[in-house]
């Protein structure tokens, strides 16, 4: 029940800034801040409670920075694909012309 408030607004909040390119670096920069700093939700004082807050936002990030750059690979791959479809329809495309001729 706690997951449902508190872990799934945060992932989504967080995808959705990683997402928005205009945000991305200065999220990942705070994250990577987040991660260093001494001063986090739970410190890592505490020896296991102050290291799941920081694996968890680890897991988020890595999670959405692959999820990205998987994306970004399917985009390229299927651009690709669109051009070498269009290169070749331009290169084998051949125009016939052929006089009309009335048959009776």
């Amino acid at each position: 029940m706690a997951k449902r408030f508190f872990g799934k607004p945060f992932m989504n909040w967080y995808r959705k800034l990683l997402r928005n390119s205009k945000y991305r670096w200065v999220v990942l920069f705070g994250t990577l801040v987040y991660l260093v700093s001494p001063i986090d939700i739970s410190p890592d004082v505490f020896p296991v409670l102050g290291w799941i807050d920081d694996g968890l936002v680890a897991t988020i990030a890595i999670t959405e920075i692959t999820q990205i750059l998987l994306d970004r690979k399917r985009n390229l791959r299927q651009v690709d694909e669109a051009v070498r479809m269009t290169e070749a329809v331009d290169n084998n495309e051949q125009v016939i012309d052929v006089d009309s001729v009335a048959v009776i």
